[in-house]
């Protein structure tokens, strides 16, 4: 894995359509950290993961990758450091699950890339499914072949956009449980999801989005208030404590109920 010091956005602004998707966003996520970024639908959290792969330009600030300016990387030198898994997982050829899975890792020998695709399977515990093309499996089947490309590329840094959406709850705890070894493992791991649950219990930090700005980014609980879900999130919430985590108990927000779940 290549040696990264983490993804960096500074004072970063962007516009989409016209519209302005970032607004002076900054954050950071360390080598070894699984950061959760959360809000509402159009809040900028596709935006924050696609300038840091590169793929939305900035209208001011800058993006690190590794603590060099992603303007001055070449295309390779960002795919090494970075991994994107966007939220669109469109497949146009009816390739196996492992030569899709080894298209990530371009810069390697066919071997060596096909070696390391079936670890990355394992991984996602499809390995059974190596050779079958990818037009013959669920949703939620190709959904990890996509993230195993991803895995398959051990960059330093792991962008990945909604990657448990449309998953079953099985499946959901399977990709986070893979990202999170991943962090442990030493990469830079930057996430997009809905679910306040699922971020709070599986991300060191959870950075909260609202109108392309960033309104909270601290431990998931400091950052996921009651206030903050009420006013980010139209959310009358608050958090029990699990056995296996936080867990939240919430009903849409009602000014006249309060802050609190009633």
């Amino acid at each position: 894995m290549a040696a990264v010091k983490g993804l960096e956005l500074i004072n970063a602004s962007a516009r989409l359509g016209g519209r302005e998707v970032l607004k002076a966003v900054s954050l950071t996520v360390a080598a070894g950290e699984l950061v959760a970024v959360v809000g509402p639908n159009g809040a900028g959290k596709s935006s924050v993961i696609r300038a840091l792969a590169g793929l939305l330009p900035l209208t001011s600030g800058e993006a690190r990758l590794g603590g060099e300016a992603l303007s001055r990387l070449s295309a390779r030198s960002r795919a090494e450091r970075a991994s994107y898994l966007p939220q669109e997982g469109r497949i146009a050829w009816n390739l196996p699950a492992i030569e899709l899975a080894a298209l990530g890792a371009p810069f390697l020998s066919a071997s060596d890339a096909l070696a390391r695709a079936r670890t990355a399977l394992e991984e996602v515990e499809i390995g059974h499914l190596a050779d079958r093309g990818v037009a013959e499996m669920s949703g939620g089947e190709r959904a990890r072949v996509l993230l195993a490309r991803a895995l398959t590329a051990s960059a330093g840094a792991l962008l990945a956009d909604e990657p448990v959406a449309g998953l079953d709850p099985d499946a959901q705890l399977l990709v986070l449980d893979c990202l999170r070894t991943r962090a442990q493992a030493g990469q830079a791991v930057l996430v997009s999801l809905h679910d306040l649950t699922l971020a709070a219990r599986y991300s060191d930090r959870v950075v909260v989005l609202d109108e392309g700005r960033v309104v909270a980014d601290a431990a998931p609980l400091i950052a996921l208030t009651p206030e903050a879900m009420a006013s980010v999130f139209g959310l009358n919430a608050r958090w029990i404590e699990g056995p296996d985590g936080p867990l939240l108990s919430s009903l849409r927000y009602s000014p006249e109920a309060g802050s609190g779940v009633r």
